[in-house]
């Protein structure tokens, strides 16, 4: 048989949500009462309202400016971007792989970047060109140029097998400062993989053709350009 409690403490509960409901009462009006008087204030001065949005939106326009320029500053930088060979040559791996991202943002992939390293599943640097390829590459530098070990058909599997698959690329690219073997060569036409061997790349870094230009049988845009 369920015992009901004793009448003091069912006295007291009541009169603790009394007291609750007062006081939450007291802060709502509390709050309309300060909301009251700070709209009543700016009202009264309306004036530094105008002033702060005008000093607002100058402090705005400046960072929009500010920024805009060094937009500009780094559009400009990447455009005047021109390699020689022999620098290429001197670049560490990991350099390498940088300079082939910053080639690709001069020719207008603005997303160009990097993601070279352990993991990587076979692509170094990723980019989207201004007619919405989604370009994978490969990076295989050698420090002693063509007088390197050449890139050969293993290197292309492993490109080959992670390219489209994995990394949903439209052109997939290995780019060398070295050589490609003729096996590796006939792989690549093959699966229809796009190599930059020392010549293009030559082409493409000294010069200012972007890279697509520079390719055969390049997949076609998948949206129209300004380019197109």
């Amino acid at each position: 048989m369920t015992r009901r409690p004793p009448a003091r403490r069912r006295t007291n509960n009541r009169r603790r949500r009394q007291q609750d409901a007062q006081a939450d009462l007291l802060a709502d009006g509390a709050a309309i009462t300060f909301a009251v008087v700070v709209v009543n204030w700016l009202l009264a001065h309306w004036w530094l309202l105008l002033a702060a949005a005008v000093v607002a939106g100058v402090g705005g326009f400046g960072w929009w400016q500010q920024r805009a320029e060094r937009a500009q500053r780094e559009r400009a930088r990447y455009q005047a971007l021109r390699y020689q060979l022999a620098q290429l040559d001197a670049l560490s791996h990991r350099q390498f792989e940088h300079a082939v991202r910053d080639l690709m943002h001069r020719d207008g992939c603005s997303d160009a970047i990097q993601v070279g390293g352990r993991g990587d599943l076979g692509a170094d640097v990723k980019a989207t060109d201004p007619l919405g390829r989604r370009w994978v590459i490969q990076c295989k530098h050698r420090r002693d140029g063509d007088q390197g070990a050449p890139v050969g058909t293993p290197e292309l599997q492993v490109l080959n097998g992670t390219g489209r698959p994995v990394h949903k690329g439209d052109v997939v690219v290995m780019v060398t400062n070295g050589r490609i073997t003729q096996p590796g060569r006939a792989f690549a036409r093959q699966q229809h993989l796009h190599l930059v061997d020392r010549r293009v790349l030559a082409a493409w870094a000294a010069g200012s053709r972007p890279l697509w230009e520079l390719l055969p049988a390049v997949p076609p845009p998948r949206k129209p350009s300004q380019l197109s």
